[in-house]
């Protein structure tokens, strides 16, 4: 089973996370930030994943710990769940619309943490939640769970909807990158 379950204990965060790669989209998630539940279950279920996540966090400072460290055990768990990626697809890429939003997502689980994150959103905040913080949870992933992540913002003018863009893609790519759709590490190098 590609399953795993990260514990993360600081000064700052209490993070507990579980993940099922080949599960139904069924999420529990509660990080004490609404927003950020709202779209971990939007990747879980546009990436058909069964996530767990809670978090008890400095939130009376503000989100920024609780966002890093949950991108960090989110990356941790799939790099865990993979295992030696012997039959997954390697490779996937989206383009999202998301109403006036155009969002183009691609990923290649290498093995080799990369970030090329190109978003413009317009706002500071969407609610609490402060919009620099998808950079931050994108590069708390990609880091901890060794893929190569790229997002193109084509187009989109509202907040939410590109952050909700991006989420959904980066849940449809890792589903289709992990997908098992032979049995060899997909590498001329036979490593990932």
């Amino acid at each position: 089973m590609r399953t795993s379950e990260i514990i993360r204990k600081t000064g700052e965060t209490d993070i507990y996370l579980s993940i099922d790669l080949d599960g139904s989209g069924k999420s529990e998630i509660d990080t004490g930030c609404g927003f950020l539940d709202h779209m971990l279950t939007l990747f879980a279920s546009h990436g058909s994943f069964d996530l767990k996540v809670t978090c008890n966090g400095d939130s009376h400072v503000d989100y920024h710990h609780s966002v890093e460290d949950i991108g960090i055990c989110l990356g941790k768990a799939f790099k865990e769940a993979l295992g030696d990626k012997k039959g997954i697809a390697r490779y996937a890429d989206i383009i999202l619309p998301m109403d006036e939003t155009l969002m183009l997502c691609a990923v290649d689980i290498s093995g080799r943490s990369y970030l090329n994150y190109s978003l413009n959103i317009p706002t500071p905040k969407v609610g609490e939640f402060d919009t620099e913080l998808c950079e931050e949870f994108m590069i708390s992933f990609v880091r901890n769970s060794d893929v190569t992540l790229h997002f193109k913002q084509l187009f989109g003018s509202n907040s939410h909807h590109i952050i909700e863009a991006a989420f959904k893609s980066l849940g449809r790519v890792m589903k289709a990158a992990v997908a098992i759709t032979g049995t060899a590490i997909p590498s001329t190098k036979g490593v990932l």
